[in-house]
């Protein structure tokens, strides 16, 4: 079933406006609903790029190439500011701004668009990625609670993406 941009909430196929708040829904350019990706996907395709991405991150720490010259704090709980997570968020960042999917979305099938189905820019890249890079616990936790049926990240919400199904 397809959901309200605005407000979330599922509506009817056939309907043209949403029944809760009144937005009209739209529908994409092959005039079919969006079907949001499951958190399991969305996980699966997290985890790859970890582990694509986390060779080459520590090959660059055993270099000596993410060396910073100040302390980077490590003692906000749940909250990474490490040079690794700047790598990271760099590759989600231009990942998703230039082709709406990063590695492991392309293997997992799934992208990322504007709630509207629309392709993200890359503003919304950088606000969404950041919860993914520095502190995705936090990100995902208060996504899953408060944003349960447009299956949000905090991020996400902010950004106004989500995430589909191919």
């Amino acid at each position: 079933m397809p959901y309200c941009s605005k407000c979330g909430k599922e509506v009817p196929k056939e309907a043209t406006f949403c029944p809760n708040c009144g937005t009209p829904i739209e529908l994409t350019a092959k005039n079919e609903t969006i079907v949001l990706a499951t958190w399991e996907a969305r996980a699966l395709a997290w985890l790859i790029d970890i582990l694509i991405l986390g060779a080459f991150v520590a090959l660059l720490n055993l270099r000596g190439l993410l060396l910073v010259p100040f302390d980077v704090p490590r003692w906000i709980p749940f909250v990474d500011l490490g040079p690794g997570n700047l790598v990271y968020f760099l590759y989600w960042m231009l990942m998703d701004g230039l082709y709406g999917q990063s590695l492991g979305r392309m293997i997992m099938n799934i992208k990322i668009t504007s709630a509207d189905g629309k392709p993200i820019n890359m503003g919304q890249a950088a606000i969404e990625s950041a919860g993914k890079a520095f502190f995705l616990l936090i990100d995902f936790l208060v996504g899953y609670f408060l944003y349960p049926r447009k299956k949000q990240r905090i991020l996400n919400y902010l950004s106004n993406t989500i995430v589909v199904c191919k």
